[in-house]
């Protein structure tokens, strides 16, 4: 049940909003374990002239750039898991969007079960409600 907010330098596209849940999608659900049918991914395009890094503008830079967050419930993953994703997920978009600044940040989230949840009930309920 992960969201993911996702900020990229470059203009809107169908084709592009595709290839990038695509990518988060089969990310998400292979290194995470997250399931894809509660998997909600938002994604906001940022125009190059507007994202600046270090005093400059990534078109000035000739860079691409991403951001995004994806909030999971505490202790569903392993250290490792979230690196290899952080890794992955940064790989993937240096191929998608070309020559991709390295000031492009990943944020895995880890939120509190009591804290979290859809469809009207916290992580920490579901959870309780299926050992039974």
């Amino acid at each position: 049940m992960p969201i993911l907010n996702v900020k990229v330098s470059a203009k809107k596209s169908v084709g592009l909003t595709q290839s990038i849940s695509g990518i988060l999608l089969e990310l998400t659900a292979r290194i995470l374990h997250k399931k894809p049918e509660v998997t909600s991914i938002a994604i906001e395009y940022v125009d190059p002239d507007d994202w600046i890094i270090g005093g400059k503008s990534l078109s000035e830079l000739g860079k691409s750039s991403v951001y995004f967050d994806i909030k999971i419930t505490d202790e569903t993953n392993t250290k490792a898991e979230k690196a290899q994703y952080i890794r992955e997920a940064f790989d993937a978009f240096s191929t998608l969007l070309g020559n991709l600044h390295e000031v492009s940040y990943i944020y895995v989230e880890d939120v509190r079960a009591t804290s979290y949840g859809y469809g009207g009930e916290t992580q920490e309920y579901r959870y309780h409600s299926s050992v039974r």
